[in-house]
């Protein structure tokens, strides 16, 4: 969205971004700021004082209620949340979204809104500026909402709640911006009288998290593995690929002293940085395994500058591609994926000269991958780095941002023709 942002401000758009405050971020996922500094400062933003209070985390804020039944208390606000929209966790802030859009628009008068989910309630918002002053607005869906893209099974029915708002707002939306094909085919399947609308926009990488350098691998002093994202797999998923790891290093000379660095958001609220996931990465600290916890923006590329080869871990199936997998192919080193074999991500990796390949999540796969990124880590020629680079650079976000901002300017001019 930042990257969206600029690009408009960069077409010569006046921008504003409707979000929430820091405070709020940092009860959830945190706050990285070294992509705010990177926000065009022609982009101006509105930031709302929503915050959820299920993260709440000082007692002194709670209600007798909430302190005497905690998990009754959940459940009263997810149910006053669906009663607002069809979302149990952020339907309550409907009208503080709507309400801010529209004074926005008073303000400033809007030609164009574009609404990112999730929340998905944020499609609220724009449905009421285009009841109220038909403002023309186009959806950022991503994964989208009525695909289940780790179930890789329809989410909901057009015959719900859930499913008479997608409808809806799809049938007024200019555009509808899907992160790969997959996900795109569900939605003309599912609407096809709105299939010319369905765009793929995918998430691709941004230039200045690749490395401009890399470190020569040296298996004398170890070779370092690295994971870099936000681990949303189960602990099971991990378990296999610690198991793995220490199978291969036992097997392959090249592994015997190497490392595995593991980087990236565990939890979100308050449980971040701890549970199951960390405990599992403690205990393989004596097979060269560390948690270093997130890494900010500004030194990704730095991150992976440091490592040899890159683990690329992933839930889901044909319609999961992340946005890390186009991260990982641009930092031009070896990639181990552990992952479902019909992935989506794979027709990305596709050509890649320096991945092993789609194993599934197989231990014994997952063991020969490692010790296959090893030796290419080691013996990969220039011409091969090379072509990896090349292989992602047709991926860069700001390339692919540009070009959608484009067309949706395009889209924009050919519905106003048509409503004049």
């Amino acid at each position: 969205m930042r990257e969206t942002a600029n690009q408009f401000a960069a077409q010569g758009w006046d921008v504003t971004v409707v979000t929430i405050e820091d405070e709020s971020w940092e009860l959830d996922s945190g706050v990285d700021h070294t992509l705010s500094e990177q926000v065009d400062p022609r982009v101006e933003v509105v930031k709302l004082p929503l915050r959820r209070a299920d993260l709440e985390t000082d007692i002194r804020r709670f209600s007798e209620r909430r302190a005497a039944d905690p998990a009754a208390w959940i459940r009263s606000l997810r149910e006053r949340n669906l009663e607002a929209f069809p979302e149990p966790t952020f339907g309550g802030w409907r009208g503080a979204l709507e309400e801010a859009v529209l004074r926005v628009h008073q303000s400033k008068p809007a030609d164009l809104l574009l609404t990112s989910c999730v929340p998905y309630t944020s499609l609220a918002a724009a449905w009421r500026l285009w009841e109220e002053a038909r403002v023309p607005y186009a959806v950022d869906f991503r994964d989208g909402w009525s695909i289940d893209v780790l179930g890789a099974a329809e989410a909901f029915g057009r015959d719900t709640e859930e499913g008479r708002w997608e409808e809806r707002i799809l049938g007024s939306a200019i555009s509808l911006w899907v992160v790969n094909d997959p996900i795109a085919e569900h939605y003309r399947a599912r609407y096809p009288e709105f299939a010319h609308r369905v765009h793929v926009v995918r998430n691709g990488y941004d230039a200045d998290s690749a490395p401009q350098s890399r470190r020569a691998p040296d298996p004398e002093s170890g070779l370092v593995f690295g994971y870099l994202g936000t681990a949303t797999f189960p602990g099971g998923l991990l378990q296999t690929v610690l198991d793995a790891w220490r199978d291969a290093r036992q097997r392959e000379p090249l592994l015997a002293n190497a490392r595995f660095e593991f980087r990236g958001h565990i939890g979100s609220g308050a449980r971040r940085g701890t549970g199951g996931h960390v405990e599992l990465l403690w205990a393989a600290e004596a097979d060269g395994v560390s948690y270093g916890g997130p890494v900010l923006k500004a030194d990704v590329a730095d991150t992976y500058a440091w490592w040899d080869a890159l683990v690329y871990i992933l839930i889901g199936g044909r319609y999961m591609t992340s946005g890390k997998v186009y991260e990982y192919m641009a930092a031009g080193l070896p990639i181990v994926s552990a992952h479902a074999a019909d992935h989506e991500s794979v027709n990305v990796l596709k050509g890649h000269p320096l991945w092993t390949g789609s194993r599934g999540v197989d231990r014994e796969a997952i063991a020969e991958a490692f010790v296959q990124a090893a030796h290419l880590a080691v013996e990969a020629t220039d011409d091969q780095r090379a072509a990896a680079l090349a292989h992602a650079e047709r991926f860069r976000r700001e390339t692919i941002m540009a070009a959608a901002v484009q067309r949706l300017a395009a889209d924009l001019q050919l519905e106003k023709g048509r409503t004049r």
